[in-house]
Parts: structure tokens; C-alpha cells; sequence
């Protein structure tokens, strides 16, 4: 049964007459994303440090958002710290979309949270995400002195594209520096991670779930449009050859999610691969509840899962 509190939103938008993201142009689409997230999403919490940076990305000055719940604590003062990746299949989406979210994450997972506005589609297409996304987290793993972050204690994270673009830099990582330090986890809020879009829930949940195929097809159309594409592991990290040696991951879906099926096959490759891995599956809801915590209860409670799973790892891995 889908959840009463997500029926109600999405019986409003069509009373509403919100126009499906794939009749918009992306600019338009763009704006309607950040004009509508005041009706779902809660006052931002107010915390102990909020801060606009910015870094020298493959394409140019890229910002970030810093968000820190209380003064660094811990060794030398230090943070554990998610990098988050905000999603919006790689066309929409930016800083301030994903603010409260992040500013949750960083009171529930009492950690501080670098949200990064990576270059979007179609006018950057893959793998300038990809490309940003990595540099990001980089910067912040070499910069964390600065930054008072304790380098040993940084994960990465995201929802839907941002989660794909998550799993993607957490297997670029470990490519790099097999003998180096991993990063620390991998939050994956209902990730994309097979583009050719095959699982049986995409044919289950393909209309009336607020993701639809036709905007699947839109997105997909906008980041890799070329289909030789869908096999390369940094669009679907599903389909990566190696999964092993990867950070501890958690990976929540949706039950009324086309990206349920594939967010599920990831966690049982990662777990068969031999890493740590907790799923847990949300069945009464829809792709993108997670932002959306004024109306959807359960947002809530998907925020605090995620906060006590980062807790427990930033405590595994030492003050």
C-alpha cells in the first residue's frame, strides 16, 4: 500500500496541474524544482556554522556548501564529514534544493556535510559530473586540515543521481589508492545504478510514482544519451567488473520506485563482493521522499537511519 501521506501529495500536484518534468525544458524544469520545495520541505535547522566555498573543478570554480552542527570536535578538533551529491538525474538539482536535507544529515549524522554543486546536463554531459564529483572529495580529503575535517573519517553521499555519483566515487577511490586509507561509508538514498533501466520495477512502477519512465527516459537523455555509454561502470556502477574492497554502504529505496529493483541489486553485489552492507527498503514510498519531511513522515525517519548508521561508523573508526 503506498503511504496515505505520499497518495495525498501526489493526488495534490496533479490537482495542482504541476507539469511532469519531461514537458519542461531543463532550465524550466530547474526553476519549478527549486520554487516548489518550500510545500515539502521543513524549515532549515539552524546550525553552528553554514558556509559557501568554493574549489578549482575540471570545468571552472565549482561551489560547494559546508554545513557544520556544532564546533568541531573530536581529534584536533576535528569533524567526520559526508560529501553529498544532490540528485535530479544529473539536470536538476543544485545547492539549495538539497540545503535542508544536508543540514539534517549533518544534525542526525552529527557530522559536518560538504554538498557540492557539480556541473549539470545537458550542457555538461557525462562524465563531467563523474569528474566533479570526484575532485570534490579529493579536495576536501586533502583540505581537511583547513576545513577542520579528520581525514580518516570521510564518507560520500547522495539521492538518485547523487547517490549513482556516490557509488561511482567511492570505486574511483578505491581505484586510485588500492593501498591508501578508503573513504569511510557510502550513504545511497535510492541510487540509479544501471542506466539500461532493466529491473522489473521499472516496468512495475513505471507511471503514477512522481518518477516515471518518460522523465527516466528525459534525465538518461540529457546526461548519456548514447547507449554504448550504459555499460561503463562510472554510469552504471551496477556493472562494475571489481565491487570488492569497498566502503560500508547503506542503501535505502523506495517501494513505488521504477529504481527499486537496481538499488537492491547493488546492495546484494556490494554484499557479495564481501562488503558491509545494511538495505532497507521504504515499501510505502516514493523516489524522492527523502526531501520531503513537512509532509512525508517517513522522510523523517529515513534521515535518522542514516544519521545512526554515520554515528556508528564515525565511533568504529575512533574520535
Amino acid at each position: 500500500m503506498l503511504d496515505p501521506q505520499a497518495r495525498a501529495l501526489l493526488d495534490l500536484m496533479i490537482e495542482k496541474g504541476v507539469p511532469p518534468t519531461h514537458t519542461l525544458t531543463p532550465v524550466e524544469a530547474r526553476r519549478l524544482y527549486r520554487d516548489r520545495r518550500g510545500f515539502t520541505q521543513p524549515e532549515p535547522p539552524v546550525l553552528a556554522e553554514v558556509r559557501d566555498l568554493s574549489m578549482p573543478g575540471p570545468g571552472g570554480a565549482m561551489p560547494m556548501r559546508l554545513f557544520r552542527p556544532a564546533p568541531a570536535a573530536g581529534a584536533g578538533g576535528a569533524s567526520p564529514l559526508l560529501v553529498y551529491f544532490h540528485g535530479g538525474g544529473w539536470t536538476i538539482g543544485d545547492l539549495d534544493t538539497h540545503d535542508v536535507l544536508c543540514r539534517q544529515l549533518a544534525v542526525s549524522g552529527d557530522c559536518a556535510v560538504l554538498s557540492v554543486d557539480y556541473r549539470l546536463a545537458p550542457e555538461h554531459r557525462f562524465p563531467a559530473a563523474v569528474d566533479d564529483c570526484i575532485a570534490a572529495t579529493r579536495w576536501a580529503r586533502a583540505e581537511a586540515g583547513g576545513l577542520g575535517i579528520d581525514a580518516r573519517r570521510v564518507a560520500v553521499g547522495g539521492d538518485s543521481a547523487g547517490g549513482n555519483l556516490a557509488a561511482v566515487v567511492a570505486l574511483a577511490e578505491r581505484d586510485a589508492s588500492p593501498a591508501a586509507p578508503s573513504l569511510a561509508a557510502q550513504l545511497l538514498i535510492y541510487p540509479a545504478t544501471d542506466m539500461r533501466a532493466v529491473a522489473p520495477s521499472h516496468q512495475t512502477n513505471a507511471q503514477g510514482y512522481l518518477l516515471t519512465a518518460d522523465s527516466i527516459a528525459y534525465y538518461r537523455g540529457h546526461y548519456t544519451p548514447q547507449p554504448a555509454s550504459w555499460n561503463d561502470w562510472r554510469v552504471s556502477p551496477l556493472l562494475a567488473k571489481n565491487l570488492a574492497g569497498l566502503p560500508p554502504a547503506l542503501v535505502l529505496t523506495a517501494g513505488f520506485d521504477p529504481l527499486r529493483d537496481e538499488g537492491r541489486q547493488y546492495a546484494d553485489a556490494l554484499s557479495a563482493a564481501g562488503n558491509r552492507v545494511q538495505y532497507v527498503c521504504f515499501e510505502r514510498q516514493v523516489h524522492g521522499f527523502i526531501t520531503m519531511s513537512r509532509v512525508l513522515d517517513e522522510a523523517l525517519s529515513a534521515v535518522e537511519l542514516s544519521g545512526a548508521v554515520l554515528r556508528r561508523r564515525w565511533r568504529e573508526l575512533g574520535a
